[in-house]
């Protein structure tokens, strides 16, 4: 299995650029929101403990999100890959991602950051909001909060996975097919 995990602000491109590479290495994408959006509409036992937290205004702990993580991969053991998007967030989340793949007889091949300037972002999800109806992406207050917490939060993930010589960072900005090259040259080498 080789295993990736890509990371990036809200609007750079982590969704657009998830469908190449699961087509071109057949690897399964497993978005955290997804995921959540599966437990939660199906009821199941790990969507009723995330609804606890999230009717309270709480965020979904890390060994529960975890959780319905290890579920989902576990039903494609299969798989030439997993590429995960949205998961890990915090180091405690790529800590157990780290001590759960070799269970399963697999590791983290790599991480890949699809970086683009904050005020490009913004535009782009300006734009996005238009069209797909999405609140969270039509104020560019909220969607600045949104970076605030992923600079919190998940940035410092990249220190983790530089440590491992995992990290990767790629210019996410250009033409979808000139970021999807840039993707699959780092992929490729690994």
């Amino acid at each position: 299995m080789i295993n990736i995990v890509l990371f990036g602000k809200p609007g750079a491109g982590k969704g657009t650029q998830a469908e190449f590479l699961k087509e071109k290495y057949k690897l399964t994408h497993i978005s955290t929101g997804d995921v959540f959006r599966y437990n939660l509409k199906n009821d199941t036992p790990l969507g009723k403990e995330a609804r606890v937290y999230m009717d309270a205004g709480d965020l979904v702990p890390d060994e529960l999100t975890t959780k319905m993580l290890i579920d989902e991969v576990n039903k494609h053991l299969d798989s030439n890959g997993i590429l995960f998007d949205g998961y890990p967030r915090t180091i405690a989340q790529a800590e157990a991602l780290d001590a759960f793949l070799p269970t399963i007889g697999s590791s983290v091949a790599a991480t890949v950051a699809l970086e683009a300037d904050d005020n490009i972002l913004v535009a782009r999800l300006l734009e996005r909001g238009k069209t797909s109806g999405r609140v969270d992406d039509q104020d560019e207050e909220k969607i600045r909060n949104r970076y605030q917490e992923y600079n919190e939060k998940t940035a410092p993930l990249m220190g983790y996975y530089k440590a491992q010589n995992k990290f990767h960072a790629v210019n996410g900005i250009g033409s979808i097919q000139e970021i999807t090259e840039r993707l699959t040259a780092v992929i490729d080498n690994l």
